[in-house]
């Protein structure tokens, strides 16, 4: 842990939240959502929809028409922008577009182009600092593989980064949210803490470099992982936190998820953040939401707290075993309560 150095500018002093904290709550997403998914309509097109509204998947995803004697091939689709997460503009754009691109490997895809979404307030932020956000995007993109063709921009009071990303995928070999079963287990690709350790940072000043690598690695090998070991069910953990992104799979499967929280791994300092207060509403709110649907058991108020932490590009939560990727629990048969820690 080491301290930011002096800079003209704090990007995270512009912004009301930090990445994915700053989500709207999930159960006022929902709210909204619920009615519309209800009331989707069937459009007529060549292109069939896999996945769309109905499980509150990572991305949405498309079949395209078969060439005469070619494999089928499916179109995912995905957009993910969000408030300055850290003070350096080119690791906000580097950690903004992993996060992007993390929708498309979180449903099995392999991006393939993405358009930058950049919301800048003009007459407070040199663009200066705009141009090294977008570079930073760029060079996450170059590092997946992905094109990048342009985007679009506004003049907005906050700074907000991201981007539209397409994907293409083996529509057989998808990882989905809904296509858990009892007796798979559960692996988690990445630590946990991300949430405590950036409302830290916005707080004091401090850069966490683990951190800082964490949220800029790419899930592209985690997901090539899974897809090697015959995984059909993932999600990544992102702005609802592991017990709220959990809840969903579980849910969407039609399971329950049992919760080994001796097994989660978190980053080195996140357990002192919470102690020393550094929790988002938007981990509060997590928390809240899933209350309903957890059973805790005797696991103490941090450790729910950090399972409810609202990660900012966190790894992969897949059914199924992944090389390097340690167990974190198992689905099985559908209980009580979506969500069992023990």
């Amino acid at each position: 842990m080491t301290s930011t150095p002096e800079t003209a500018v704090r990007l995270t002093q512009y912004a009301h939240g930090g990445g994915c904290a700053c989500k709207i709550p999930p159960g006022e997403l929902e709210d909204v959502l619920g009615p519309l998914a209800a009331g989707t309509r069937t459009t007529a097109s060549d292109f069939a929809l896999l996945v769309g509204l109905a499980t509150g998947d990572d991305a949405a995803v498309v079949t395209l028409p078969a060439p005469p004697g070619g494999p089928a091939q499916a179109v995912v689709s995905t957009a993910d922008f969000f408030t300055p997460v850290v003070d350096d503009p080119y690791d906000w754009g580097r950690i903004a577009a992993a996060n992007a691109l993390s929708d498309v490997y979180a449903m099995g895809g392999r991006p393939v182009v993405a358009v930058n979404l950049l919301a800048w307030p003009r007459d407070v932020l040199p663009f200066e600092l705009a141009r090294e956000v977008l570079r930073g995007g760029l060079d996450i993109a170059a590092e997946a593989g992905c094109h990048v063709g342009g985007g679009h921009s506004v003049d907005d009071p906050e700074p907000k980064y991201g981007m539209a990303v397409t994907g293409i995928a083996d529509p057989d070999r998808l990882l989905r949210n809904d296509a858990g079963r009892p007796g798979l287990p559960l692996s988690l690709t990445k630590p946990l803490g991300l949430g405590v350790l950036n409302n830290r940072h916005k707080a004091t000043g401090e850069r966490f470099e683990q951190a800082v690598a964490t949220m800029t690695a790419l899930n592209r090998d985690a997901a090539a992982a899974a897809l090697d070991a015959g995984a059909v069910c993932a999600t990544d953990v992102t702005g609802f936190g592991l017990l709220g992104h959990l809840h969903k799979l579980a849910r969407a499967s039609g399971v329950t998820a049992v919760l080994d929280t001796a097994a989660v791994p978190y980053l080195d300092g996140a357990r002192e953040a919470v102690r020393d207060g550094y929790v988002s509403g938007g981990t509060r709110r997590n928390l809240e939401w899933v209350a309903p649907f957890t059973d805790f058991g005797d696991t103490d108020a941090d450790t729910r707290l950090l399972l409810a932490d609202a990660q900012t590009s966190g790894g992969l939560l897949v059914a199924g075993e992944v090389p390097g990727a340690p167990v974190v629990g198992e689905l099985v048969a559908r209980g009580p309560h979506s969500v069992v820690l023990r």
